[in-house]
């Protein structure tokens, strides 16, 4: 939801990011990030790749998920946010989470209806509920 919140923040001129990305850069990006995200990645693998992100949605521990947004220099175009995740396994309760760092669940960037502007990886499909799980009562 934040990184949501803050697109409505940015197309506004409110959000203050960390940093942007060269149009080039940000063209780069956009053109290949759906494809990139056909393969399991993690938070080092986002940060190699594509550099710094303009605005990180949760800390800098490696024990728990967050969001990593970039932007462009246009406010207009959308922003690209990176969802991370780090948690224990289905079905266990354990903590520290087993994963030394955050693993990327999904992309989304793009306009129209969320469905369409998110890419899960491999492990974000593998960890969407089933339609029966997210019908149960929690």
């Amino acid at each position: 939801m934040a990184s949501v919140y803050s697109e409505f923040a940015q197309r506004r001129g409110w959000l203050k990011p960390d940093g942007v990305l060269a149009e080039d850069a940000y063209e780069a990006l956009t053109s290949r990030v759906r494809k990139w995200a056909g393969e399991d990645r993690t938070w080092g693998d986002v940060t190699a790749e594509f550099g710094a992100p303009s605005v990180l949605f949760g800390g800098r521990n490696p024990l728990y998920g967050k969001s990593l947004g970039y932007l462009s220099k246009d406010p207009k175009q959308p922003m690209v946010v990176f969802h991370l995740w780090n948690g224990s396994e289905s079905g266990t309760e354990s903590w520290p989470p087993r994963h030394e760092e955050p693993l990327l669940l999904a992309v989304r960037f793009g306009e129209g209806p969320f469905r369409r502007s998110f890419t899960f990886t491999p492990e974000g499909q593998r960890r969407k509920p089933t339609t029966a799980e997210a019908s149960l009562p929690k």
